[in-house]
């Protein structure tokens, strides 16, 4: 994933300011709590925080947090200890610790307000992106917690009124830049997880917020093509629409589609593959929404047409989609003994021999038909030569080649069965050699 949301942190922390809730914001001076029948903290407990707080040293600001739980276990100001305590991890790039204390903030409940609350989650969210990498957090639990906190963020944000001040656009502008980063949260976390539908969703969310995000495009692409079964179609288009876009990497990007098409149809003809790449790009590059009529066909589409023989000629013939099924299942593979009609005379060139023959559904119409629809070249057998025109002959090759219009199939490698191979007649034998009669002398006159 990209970084580009975490630059939206300001945003939070002027939602944060915005509505009164800042640390700096909230403490009434100590005199004013001295004036209160009951204080909420001492004078002493107050200091000890206001010294904490003021620390500008990072690794001594932890020590004296420290030593003021220690001292006030149960103090008021624990929110804003907390709050000190995940800020400081988070600038020592202690993630684990930033989490663990936003956690806390989190768990006073109701002795935080909705905003001090958001940016718990928000700060959490941040902490558990920027350190994913740590194995600490690749475990389950830690995973769970991760997407449960971001979705709690969520329906936190949902909850956040907007300060009188400030205008609605400018609300919601920050708002979303904040529902960008839980989003994110719960797709990774959902991934890592294997939970491939849920992931999803959060994917879709993210490009429901930012439809050229590149980056959550290939995300989703992923986990459509992980689910059980994939979601072919909806992953190569995702994966496409991400390359368009120009995602970081684009070229090992396509690599990876061309490679996933290959694994999700297992098909014999790579230049195949590479027509349906472009497709998918050229497609993209014209539409924001994946077209209603986009398939790409799948190993067991390929397999169902392999298996329907009686349609294998009518399909190709008639093109579209079953055509391009067809001629994805067929091309590349070696069928054995395709009985045809040689149309005409054997084209010889150096050690290979090239038939124009016919196939037809029936003998009749093989026998009617007046033109070549298949092209076979063969290879390493020059007695083919000797077929003559009208020769009936099973061939055993390998389909490489299709046109719909003028209709042709063409095979390669291909071997005439030996049965159907005239036999060589060898040179014509001469005859013994008759001595011409005498010449008789001319009669007198």
């Amino acid at each position: 994933m990209t970084r580009k949301w975490m630059v939206i942190g300001a945003g939070l922390i002027w939602i944060a300011l915005g509505t009164g809730s800042g640390a700096g914001n909230l403490w009434a001076a100590p005199q004013a709590a001295q004036d209160q029948s009951k204080p909420a903290y001492t004078l002493p407990e107050y200091n000890a925080y206001k010294a904490a707080d003021a620390e500008q040293n990072a690794q001594q600001k932890v020590k004296l947090l420290d030593d003021f739980v220690k001292t006030y276990p149960n103090s008021s100001l624990m929110p804003y200890v907390y709050r000190d305590y995940y800020t400081t991890y988070m600038a020592l790039k202690n993630y684990a610790q930033v989490m663990e204390y936003a956690d806390r903030m989190i768990a006073l409940g109701d002795k935080i307000d909705t905003t001090g609350k958001l940016e718990a989650y928000y700060t959490r969210a941040q902490a558990f992106y920027l350190g994913m990498s740590d194995k600490s957090l690749q475990t389950p639990d830690a995973l769970t917690k991760a997407r449960d906190a971001a979705i709690a963020g969520l329906k936190t944000l949902d909850d956040l009124k907007k300060p009188d001040n400030v205008a609605q656009e400018q609300f919601d502008q920050q708002k979303k830049g904040v529902k960008v980063l839980f989003n994110a949260v719960a797709a990774l976390s959902s991934t890592t997880m294997k939970d491939y539908a849920a992931a999803a969703g959060y994917y879709k969310t993210l490009l429901s917020i930012d439809p050229n995000d590149a980056v959550s495009h290939y995300r989703l692409g992923i986990v459509d093509l992980q689910m059980a079964p994939p979601q072919g179609t909806d992953g190569f288009w995702e994966l496409a629409r991400a390359i368009d876009l120009k995602i970081p990497n684009d070229a090992q990007v396509k690599a990876y589609l061309k490679n996933q098409i290959i694994r999700y149809q297992q098909p014999a003809c790579d230049k195949l593959v590479d027509d349906q790449v472009n497709e998918l790009l050229t497609l993209a590059m014209t539409a924001t929404e994946k077209p209603a009529t986009l398939n790409v066909p799948s190993m067991a589409d390929l397999q169902k047409a392999r298996d329907d023989t009686a349609n294998f000629i009518p399909a190709l013939k008639a093109g579209g989609d079953a055509g391009k099924v067809m001629w994805l299942a067929s091309c590349g593979l070696e069928y054995p003994d395709v009985g045809v009609r040689v149309m005409d005379a054997p084209v010889v060139d150096g050690d290979t021999v090239t038939l124009k023959v016919f196939r037809g559904a029936t003998p009749e119409e093989i026998e009617a038909a007046t033109d070549a629809n298949m092209e076979v070249k063969i290879e390493g057998q020059p007695e083919a030569k000797r077929l003559e025109k009208d020769a009936v002959v099973r061939f055993t090759g390998t389909l490489e080649g299709y046109t719909q219009n003028p209709f042709l199939l063409t095979w390669d490698k291909a071997k005439i069965n030996p049965e159907d191979l005239p036999e060589d007649k060898g040179p014509a034998k001469k005859g013994p050699v008759k001595k011409a009669p005498a010449k008789k002398a001319p009669a007198g006159n």
